[in-house]
């Protein structure tokens, strides 16, 4: 159950951030300029996407691997679904990340470092 709730955040995500773009969110553009910043902050430690980050690489080297755990020339459209499944949830996957580490980022300007004093 929690992988499909999972699941279905990531395609549920995909949707809202195909459409903020025309709605005044961030764009397509925006989001895929921030990935170099998100995977610099995460591992400066800055930003909690450590997890998230190694999963979406995990994905991307599941549909660029010549590997495949369903084959796509024994079970045809079956081999091609699992590919297509696994972009959508990258794709999905992606978007949210960005969208949430692009919210971080702005909150992370209004911040000023220092060290609280009792």
């Amino acid at each position: 159950m929690g992988r499909t709730l999972k699941r279905s955040a990531a395609f549920a995500a995909l949707a809202r951030a195909l459409a903020s773009g025309s709605r005044g969110g961030p764009s397509l553009g925006a989001r895929l300029a921030a990935l170099p910043r998100m995977i610099r902050a995460t591992a400066k430690g800055q930003y909690d996407g450590g997890l998230r980050l190694a999963l979406m690489a995990a994905a991307t080297a599941y549909v660029v691997s010549p590997i495949d755990l369903l084959p796509e020339i024994p079970l045809a459209v079956l081999g091609l679904a699992d590919d297509a499944v696994m972009v959508t949830w990258l794709a999905g996957s992606v978007l949210a990340e960005t969208e949430r580490f692009l919210e971080w980022e702005a909150r992370q300007s209004s911040v000023i470092p220092g060290r609280l004093v009792p």
